[in-house]
C-alpha cells in the first residue's frame, strides 16, 4: 500500500475543500491516486464537482488576438513565476504569439512550433522561444493555443484578469453592429466568471452525463432520508440532480448574469438581442483558457531538500 503523506492530504484537501481526515481517508481507500480519491469524496458528498482554484498554480499570461471580426485566437504562455508574468517584455511576447497563433493554419502544438516566426523569418517560433528563454532568464513554455474562424457571423473575446483567462465566443449571425456584439461580449464576461463547459445540453455527451449520474447515485443512496426508498424514486432524484447541474455547466442553460429579474436564462437573452436587431442570432463554441488551468503547483521545501541532500538522497 501507498505511504499517504501529509503533502498529499493537503493536495487532496485544496483540491476538494474536505476535512484532513476525510482526505486521509480517501487516500487511504484508493492507495493514494490523486483522481481516485477526488472521486472518493465526491461520491461521498465530501468534495464538489470540480477541483477547487487553487490547485491550479502555474504562472503566465492568455492572450487573444482577433482579426476583422471573424478569426481569433486565445494562447497560454507559461512562465516560472508571476514576477516574470508581469514584465512588459513577457507580455509583449505573448501578445506575438496570439498574432502568430491568428494567423496560423497549424493543426496541433508541433506544426506551430515548427512555423516561421512572424516577427524574425529567420527563425521559428520554437527557436524564437528559446531565445526568448535566455533573455528572460526562465523557462518559459507555450502550452496551448486554439483558432476560432466564424464562416457566417463574427467572433469577439475577453480576458479578465490582465490575462489570468482569456475567451472568445463564435456566433452565427446575419447582422453585426454594435449592440449584438456588446451583447456577445457580456457573454464572453459570463463565460469567463461562470466557466460553462457546454453550449447547450445537446452538446454534452452521453458519457458525461453517464459518469455524473454515477456520482449523484451514490450520494443519494448514502443519504439517510432515502434510506429504503425504491429505486425509480432513487433514479427521478438522479435525473433532478443531473438536470440541475446540466442548468449550471451549459452556457444557454444558465442564468445570464446581467439579468434585471435574476432569471433571464442566457437563452433567452439572446433571442431577446435578436428580436431587438431583427437578427438571426445563435451562439455556435466558447473557447475558455484560465492560465495554470489543470497544472499542479511545484511546491519548493527548502528544509526537505537539504534534509534528502545530508542522507544522500
Amino acid at each position: 500500500m501507498a505511504e499517504i503523506t501529509a503533502a498529499m492530504v493537503k493536495e487532496l484537501r485544496e483540491a476538494t475543500g474536505a476535512g484532513m481526515m476525510d482526505c486521509k481517508k480517501a487516500l487511504a481507500a484508493t492507495e493514494g491516486n490523486m483522481d481516485e480519491a477526488v472521486e472518493f469524496l465526491r461520491k461521498n458528498g465530501q468534495a464538489k464537482a470540480e477541483k477547487k482554484a487553487s490547485r491550479i498554480a502555474a504562472e503566465g499570461l492568455c492572450r487573444v488576438a482577433v482579426k476583422d471580426d471573424k478569426v481569433a485566437a486565445v494562447v497560454e504562455v507559461n512562465s516560472e513565476t508571476d514576477f516574470v508574468a508581469k514584465n512588459e517584455e513577457f507580455q509583449k511576447y505573448v501578445e506575438a504569439v496570439a498574432a502568430q497563433a491568428v494567423n496560423s493554419d497549424a493543426a496541433d502544438m508541433d506544426a506551430f512550433m515548427a512555423e516561421q516566426w512572424n516577427l524574425d523569418a529567420s527563425k521559428t517560433v520554437k527557436e524564437a522561444l528559446v531565445e526568448k528563454v535566455a533573455v528572460i532568464g526562465e523557462n518559459l513554455n507555450i502550452r496551448r493555443f486554439e483558432k476560432v474562424v466564424a464562416e457566417d457571423g463574427m467572433v469577439v473575446s475577453y480576458v479578465h484578469g490582465g490575462g489570468r483567462i482569456g475567451v472568445i465566443v463564435q456566433a452565427a449571425t446575419d447582422v453585426v453592429n454594435d449592440a449584438v456584439k456588446e451583447a456577445l461580449t457580456n457573454l464572453a464576461m459570463q463565460v469567463a466568471a461562470l466557466s460553462p463547459k457546454y453550449v447547450s445540453t445537446a452538446d454534452v455527451s452521453e458519457e458525461y452525463k453517464e459518469h455524473e449520474k454515477e456520482i449523484l447515485k451514490a450520494q443519494i443512496e448514502a443519504d439517510p432520508k432515502m434510506a429504503g426508498k425504491p429505486e425509480k424514486v432513487i433514479e427521478g432524484a438522479v435525473l433532478g440532480r443531473l438536470n440541475k447541474e446540466l442548468k449550471e455547466v451549459c452556457l444557454l442553460e444558465q442564468v445570464y448574469v446581467k439579468a434585471e429579474d435574476g432569471k433571464q436564462t442566457v437563452a433567452q437573452y439572446v433571442a431577446q438581442v435578436a428580436k431587438e436587431n431583427g437578427a438571426n442570432l445563435s451562439i455556435k463554441k466558447f473557447v475558455r483558457f484560465e492560465t495554470g488551468e489543470g497544472l499542479a503547483k511545484k511546491e519548493e521545501n527548502f528544509a526537505e531538500e537539504v534534509a534528502k541532500q545530508m542522507a544522500g538522497n
